[in-house]
């Protein structure tokens, strides 16, 4: 068995934070290319905290899996961003290569911690910025 083929363990606290961002939505990975011998897959956590929202963005060619493992989310997207789905602790999310969304943190009290997987890696495309105003229940604390 050569050394690379053995399982690699990132410990709590040694997470990757040097990779794509997007405002409010804080991104860390526990498994990627950039920390680990993974070519093909980003795997992190993503923080939101209390009323923080990330910026319109997308993931390029990037197949995207989310978890919320905390809180309670909103992904809005569409036309002007007037479409959402709302998810709570345990539901999971696919989203789509090149969709524009909006990740929001719908509790102005809790943090919103969600699991997410993308392949080949993580890329975020940040958008133009839109007003708070035009995402429907959005409130910042």
């Amino acid at each position: 068995m050569a050394a690379d083929d053995t399982p690699q363990v990132t410990r709590k606290g040694e997470e990757h934070g040097d990779t794509g961002q997007s405002g409010g939505a804080v991104r860390v990975s526990g498994v990627s290319i950039q920390h680990t011998q993974a070519t093909k897959i980003w795997y992190g956590k993503v923080f939101n905290e209390p009323g923080y929202r990330s910026l319109p963005h997308h993931h390029g060619e990037a197949e995207t899996g989310g978890y919320v493992l905390t809180g309670t989310a909103r992904i809005y997207f569409g036309e002007n961003y007037s479409e959402y789905i709302d998810m709570t602790e345990g539901d999971f999310v696919f989203v789509p290569p090149y969709m524009p969304h909006v990740e929001a943190n719908m509790s102005t009290t809790d943090e919103l911690v969600w699991l997410t997987t993308r392949t080949p890696e993580n890329i975020v495309i940040n958008l133009p910025e839109v007003d708070d105003s035009v995402l429907a229940g959005y409130v910042r604390p």
